[in-house]
């Protein structure tokens, strides 16, 4: 009970806040009002300046006709009429060194305000005209202007109250044009952009959500909307994105699935290997000359197994142990490899081993062995085609040479090659396969092994097969410790 008026204050809140539509509305019409104000403040001291510019005017055409008049003398009625034109109380002109009233009806006590309209400036006539909106009815302005008949000026006596009028009604329908055409363009402008931003915005953000619910469901997955300006590449870009987020997490949770399957069969295969070992042991002390010849490689691989299932690899949750590295001869841990492989001088597929006489690599011999393998199973797996082995060129070759300080050994196979598809992720797991049926680990751990020792895996471009190009360089040795060691040798 005491949490529900919370909640319903909290979905008033959310109901009364202003979204990106409303937010849009409202600065549009601020915006279109501040551009209507802009141009309303020169437009009323232009309205004023013209105003008093057409007073001017007609005080010019009475000044021509009272200074045609005989002897300067005008009759009354016609003086009042000239004024009521006008609008003024009195009309002078100077010329020379004589100021001349040339006619006048009501000369008033004070002059509030004057007004020299022969050398008037814009911010002037702004500053001029807001004071005259907020003046008195009873104030009078003298104006000034250029006068007519080579006078030096004329001028003009005038209540500001018509003045002060006629410029209310001109704000008047200014501000009511305005308020139409700021509806107008507000109404465009809005409708504009709601539909070319905010409802691909309102798209992509329901997208955002639904897809956080349930990454791992591909249809959630926004479709682009083919848009070529920025909001097509948002939404190109964010499909990318979910499209690899959601690979990423399913190759999460496989790994999770293989990690929690190696786990619950490491405990019953390692006491399976260590019967076999002692089998094996037992197998050593037959005097026969096979059984003497097969036992240390079945020993040697049965100690790697059960190496490999006390350290319980689960590839992606435990990190493999930095290598132990020492100078190790490569040929011996190639032909161990091979005999690994079941590859006898009979097999289907012929192996080949090139390696410089005498080279050492320096590297963890046990590490050094299952990238070997790894990558030399690939390639036999790769050759059990049928067409490989009919035209019995079926053949796996390793090659190994030192060039200066790096150890360069390749694994090649005169197989079909890799596709294009696990040349874009070769070195990941479970994306790096070429066959149906393989996670692509083999790839994977290889890369991490090597890598951890500074050296690097790669793809050789052109050749007959796959091969692959190991690179493993020696370790840095301080030449300070070195000398220690043989000084004290």
């Amino acid at each position: 009970m005491t949490d529900r008026p919370a909640a319903e204050q909290t979905t008033r809140s959310r109901r009364l806040r202003l979204g990106l539509s409303g937010k849009l509305l409202v600065l549009t019409i601020l915006f279109v009002m501040i551009a209507e104000v802009l141009i309303y403040v020169p437009s009323i001291a232009n309205f004023r300046s013209n105003w008093l510019n057409d007073r001017l005017s007609a005080a010019y055409t009475a000044a021509l006709v009272l200074d045609a008049a005989p002897s300067g003398m005008v009759p009354d009625d016609l003086a009042r009429q000239i004024l009521d034109s006008i609008g003024a109380r009195a009309v002078a002109m100077k010329m020379g060194q004589q100021r001349r009233l040339l006619v006048v009806s009501e000369m008033p006590p004070e002059i509030q305000h004057d007004i020299d309209m022969r050398d008037m400036s814009w911010h002037r006539a702004i500053i001029d005209s807001f004071e005259t909106l907020s003046g008195r009815d009873i104030d009078v302005m003298r104006v000034v202007g250029p006068a007519p008949m080579g006078g030096e000026f004329v001028e003009i006596i005038l209540d500001e109250k018509p003045l002060r009028n006629a410029m209310l009604r001109f704000s008047a329908n200014i501000l009511l044009l305005s308020l139409v055409i700021s509806g107008i363009t507000a109404t465009l402008v809005y409708l504009t952009l709601h539909y070319m931003f905010v409802r691909p915005l309102r798209r992509i953000t329901a997208n955002m959500t639904a897809f956080r619910e349930q990454p791992e469901n591909p249809s959630r997955i926004i479709v682009a909307s083919g848009r070529q300006d920025e909001v097509g590449t948002a939404e190109r870009e964010l499909a990318s994105l979910q499209t690899e987020l959601a690979t990423l997490l399913q190759q999460k949770s496989h790994l999770a699935s293989l990690g929690l399957a190696v786990s619950k069969i490491n405990h019953d295969l390692r006491n399976l290997l260590t019967s076999a070992q002692l089998f094996s042991e037992r197998l050593a002390k037959i005097a026969d000359p096979h059984v003497q010849r097969f036992t240390p490689a079945l020993m040697r691989a049965l100690e790697r197994a059960i190496a490999f299932c006390e350290s319980t690899l689960s590839y992606g949750g435990v990190q493999e142990p930095p290598p132990d590295r020492q100078m190790v001869p490569l040929e011996p841990l190639v032909e161990q490899v091979r005999e690994t492989l079941g590859l006898d001088p009979t097999a289907p597929t012929r192996w080949v081993s090139a390696v410089e006489r005498g080279l050492e690599v320096d590297a963890d011999p046990d590490q050094l062995f299952r990238v070997l393998l790894n990558l030399a199973r690939n390639a036999v797996q790769a050759l059990d085609s049928q067409a490989a082995k009919a035209t019995g060129n079926a053949q796996v070759r390793v090659t190994g040479r030192r060039e200066g300080a790096v150890v360069v050994i390749e694994v090649s196979d005169t197989g079909p090659g890799l596709p294009a598809k696990a040349r874009e992720h070769l070195f990941e797991a479970f994306q790096g396969s070429g066959r149906s049926g393989s996670t692509g680990l083999g790839l994977a751990i290889a890369s991490e092994l090597v890598r951890a020792h500074g050296g690097d895996i790669r793809l050789v471009d052109g050749t007959i097969g796959a091969t692959f190009r190991i690179t493993i360089p020696d370790r840095t040795v301080e030449l300070s410790t070195r000398r220690t060691e043989r000084a004290q040798a």
